[in-house]
């Protein structure tokens, strides 16, 4: 069975585009807004804008899928690193992303991005989903 045209997939994030991203993501306003409002569309909208501003043309559910990408990868390299006798493992903007996370990625509060769409879970596997950076 063919797959429905009316469901098209974003363009592949360039490496340019997912620096911004983090830059946008990691400014001190952007942090605050995130950490303080569990409603947090409008958050979005302005990661969204600050992408425009870089010349960027992603809308804000797709920064919030990616960051949510983004930060999944990050944690997943931090407990494979926190194994004793495992090999040391990295993932693509880990120092971008180590700075932004402060290392305690497992103390950052869940709802940093849980309430895009309004859903109010608040549980670390619903709100960060399946996905990679």
């Amino acid at each position: 069975m063919m797959e429905s045209q009316n469901c098209k997939r974003a363009p592949a994030w360039t490496e340019r585009e997912v620096r911004d991203l983090i830059a946008v993501w990691g400014e001190e306003s952007v942090l605050l807004e995130l950490r303080s409002s569990f409603r947090n569309a409008k958050t979005f909208v302005k990661i969204s804008q600050g992408m425009k501003d870089r010349g960027h043309n992603r809308d804000p559910k797709q920064c919030h899928v990616k960051l949510k990408a983004l930060r999944q990868a990050y944690q997943k390299t931090r407990e494979a690193n926190g194994r004793s006798g495992s090999e040391p493992k990295t993932c693509r903007f880990y120092d971008e992303l180590h700075a932004i996370l402060g290392g305690s990625a497992t103390t950052t509060p869940a709802m940093l991005f849980d309430s895009f769409n309004g859903d109010g879970g608040n549980t670390e596997a619903g709100f960060w989903g399946r996905g990679r950076c």
